[in-house]
């Protein structure tokens, strides 16, 4: 019996260190998933300004862009890693074009496996979306045209092929798109593209000892990716140097996971200008907008003669429980961008005090009211399926949709095609941020955010738009569903149905 009371004294002892040795690990992994950069960035590498694509204009009259998707190698200033990029090495050119104009874009995939691109915040005919069913094989070319109608609005463009959307965008592939519109802008604002109107695309990183980036999420990570490195525009460790009195920034969360809640170190106001889809009725003074994946603001600052400041982002309210916040980035601080004001500055107009008008949508006039849930990785318990059609929308109707997030768990939520209002928040009315056009709304745990929107202009029975979080790990794994737009009377088809198109749009050959 000695021999045996032995093993088991010393299996019990074992099992016993490896709890003590799991608790351990469980506690230094919360106790060390802080991360700040507060004051330790040496801004050192003057700020990217991406470049604005050059276009030319065809027979038909179109605005025609090329973009290529391909691979290369980015230097982020610190180091050099294998990447994606549109027309380069990392990220892509600006669009730009305006309110009426048709444009044309040639999209060369010159990647080794095939990709898409969506549009994101444009509200175009499904075919040209770029979502999953707009699948561009490599080595072959997708050719998307449309005529741009929306208010002057600051949107992007993404890769979006189902379950591999998170890879692709962390890997470099994403622009800005500029809509511009003479009835929704306003002159008064910095509109001098690089100089005192400048994008600030913001990203988190995770590289590896030999300076590569890792695609692995952090070790106890529900939302995916969490990087602990800030590249803005492609660089780390940015610097603006500031020529006018007051600066737009148009700034973009193109992370795959991490929510940013922006202001400034030394605690200044800015005016909260624009959101996803366009200018706010009147500027807000702010010192904090938060920012989830996928969403814009567009906020103008002012600097004084020879003054340094910086952007930061303070830890964002995501609404959870502490172990939920820590693990997933709700308590980081990240120095993100340096302003440096040059010691004489160009006069720049005051801002008016209203901006545009923005009709409401009226709940009243809702042809339906639909409810959606998002838990884990599934949106009214039902994971994406390419060939299901969860929703059918008739063209020229109005809808309230109100979503909720039922767990602790941050989530977003996007709709692709129209731009939507926020009724309310848990019934309270909307927080200035949340006050103009979006297509990209925080979801705080448990509590219902209502949206509305119109379903204008473009119908088609077998091709889908989609709905989903974008949490983009969240995404790929299922958190996503999605809608047609026909006209009245008509229903829906099957994707890749008889209409045509199968898992496409467009018009597709080889480049």
């Amino acid at each position: 019996m000695r021999p045996l009371r032995r093993v088991l004294i010393a299996a019990t002892v074992a099992v016993v260190l490896l709890c003590a040795a799991g608790v351990a690990g469980v506690v230094w992994t919360f106790n060390s998933r802080t991360v700040s950069t507060a004051g330790s960035v040496e801004f050192v590498h003057a700020l990217p300004v991406p470049p604005l694509a050059p276009s030319t204009v065809d027979g038909e009259g179109r605005r025609v862009f090329e973009l290529r998707a391909r691979a290369g190698r980015h230097d982020f200033g610190d180091r050099t890693a294998d990447t994606w990029g549109f027309n380069g090495a990392y990220l892509g050119p600006t669009l730009r074009a305006s309110r009426g104009e048709q444009v044309l874009v040639n999209v060369h995939n010159e990647l080794d496996e095939e990709t898409t691109v969506h549009w994101h915040g444009m509200h175009l005919p499904a075919r040209m979306d770029g979502g999953p069913h707009q699948m561009v094989p490599a080595g072959t070319s997708w050719h998307p045209t449309w005529t741009v109608d929306q208010p002057a609005a600051t949107l992007w463009y993404h890769p979006h092929p189902h379950g591999e959307t998170a890879r692709h965008v962390y890997r470099g592939l994403a622009g800005m798109f500029i809509v511009d519109d003479p009835a929704t802008s306003v002159a008064q604002l910095p509109n001098r593209y690089g100089v005192d109107d400048v994008p600030v695309i913001v990203q988190d990183k995770r590289f590896s000892g030999n300076g590569n980036l890792r695609e692995s999420g952090p070790l106890f990570s529900s939302v995916g990716l969490l990087g602990d490195t800030i590249v803005v525009n492609g660089a780390t460790a940015p610097y603006l140097d500031v020529t006018t009195e007051r600066v737009r920034l148009r700034v973009l969360n193109a992370s795959n996971a991490r929510v940013f809640d922006f202001g400034f170190a030394d605690d200044r106001e800015f005016a909260l200008v624009g959101t996803d889809g366009g200018l706010l009725g009147q500027p807000y003074r702010m010192k904090r907008v938060m920012l989830s994946p996928g969403e814009r603001a567009e906020i103008v600052v002012d600097v004084r003669p020879g003054e340094r400041t910086v952007l930061r982002s303070f830890p964002p309210d995501l609404g959870a429980d502490t172990w939920t916040e820590r693990l997933n980035g709700g308590e980081d601080t990240f120095d993100v961008l340096q302003l440096r004001a040059a010691d004489r500055l160009e006069e720049r107009p005051e801002l008016p005090s209203r901006l545009v008008d923005t009709p409401r949508l009226d709940p009243r006039e809702a042809a339906e009211t639909r409810q959606f849930t998002l838990s884990g990785t599934r949106i009214n318990g039902d994971r994406m399926d390419m060939d299901r059609i969860d929703l059918t929308v008739t063209k020229g109707t109005t809808e309230v949709w109100e979503v909720t997030s039922q767990e602790a768990l941050q989530h977003n939520f996007h709709i692709h095609d129209v731009q939507f209002q926020v009724i309310d928040v848990d019934g309270a009315p909307p927080p200035p941020h949340l006050s103009g056009w979006k297509d990209t709304v925080y979801l705080r745990p448990n509590t219902p955010v209502r949206l509305i929107a119109r379903f204008a202009d473009h119908a088609d029975p077998d091709m889908p738009y989609m709905y989903h979080c974008h949490i983009l790990y969240h995404e790929d794994e299922g958190m996503m569903g999605q809608f047609v737009v026909v006209e009245p009377g008509q229903k829906a088809g099957t994707p890749g149905g008889d209409h045509g198109g199968g898992h496409g749009g467009g018009h597709r050959g080889h480049g």
